[in-house]
């Protein structure tokens, strides 16, 4: 994490109450996340009440934050309540409620919140008009090969987007997203051509055909399936 925020220059000192309350409700969250936000906000009660009241926090921090708030701990019973009255709400109202913070957000807290938020933010986010929440969006930890997959072949995913998958290798390893990449016709096709000699001749023959890559694409795989059948 300590990290992921180097690369971008964040400061968690800074973070939004807003950002905060969408992240650590979307859960999945460790606990030197926990750490991290008590001890660069020790002097803003707004998110120490957050912590002081969400059910995951771990307990260290939560008497933590009691005692700078001089305030009582939760029961766990008020808590699991909180907890479920949140996730009884239906999925499109969350969802719908959701996109309403982030378009409220300023572009300092969407980036907070791309490094940080769960596979529905980043869905939201990657359809930002920001290249820097963008580029955050894919240095989040959470992501996974087989959302970026998705996001390779989509043809609405920014050029943007599209070139930051082709320079990460663990991510071109992948096959799948590699093939994704060649095949996306918003891919730029230098970058699509330097990956022609690693698809299989299978996929290639398939490509031969595709009339929605670039012509400069297309026209390398012809000239790789020429050498493999001579």
């Amino acid at each position: 994490m300590t990290e992921k925020l180097k690369q971008i220059g964040l400061d968690l000192g800074s973070i939004s109450e807003d950002a905060l309350d969408i992240i650590l409700w979307e859960g999945g969250l460790d606990s030197a996340f926990f750490s991290d936000i008590f001890f660069a906000n020790r002097n803003r009660p707004g998110i120490l009440k957050m912590l002081l009241n969400h059910y995951g926090t771990p307990e260290e921090i939560r008497q933590e934050a009691s005692k700078l708030l001089n305030l009582p701990v939760p029961a766990q019973t008020d808590l699991q309540a909180v907890k479920e009255e949140k996730e009884a709400k239906p999925k499109e109202e969350r969802k719908q409620t959701l996109l309403q913070c982030i378009q409220s957000m300023n572009v300092g807290q969407r980036i907070h919140l791309a490094l940080r938020g769960g596979r529905e933010v980043r869905n939201l986010l990657l359809k930002d008009s920001n290249k820097e929440v963008l580029r955050t969006v894919m240095l989040n930890p959470k992501i996974t090969e087989s959302e970026v997959e998705l996001i390779a072949v989509n043809r609405n995913t920014p050029e943007e987007i599209l070139r930051i998958i082709s320079k990460n290798r663990e991510w071109t390893r992948n096959y799948s997203i590699l093939f994704g990449l060649v095949t996306n016709p918003k891919t730029p096709p230098g970058v699509s051509v330097s990956f022609v000699s690693r698809i299989k001749k299978s996929d290639l023959s398939r490509l031969e055909k595709n009339k929605n890559i670039p012509d400069l694409v297309r026209g390398a795989v012809k000239r790789i399936l020429s050498k493999k059948r001579h």
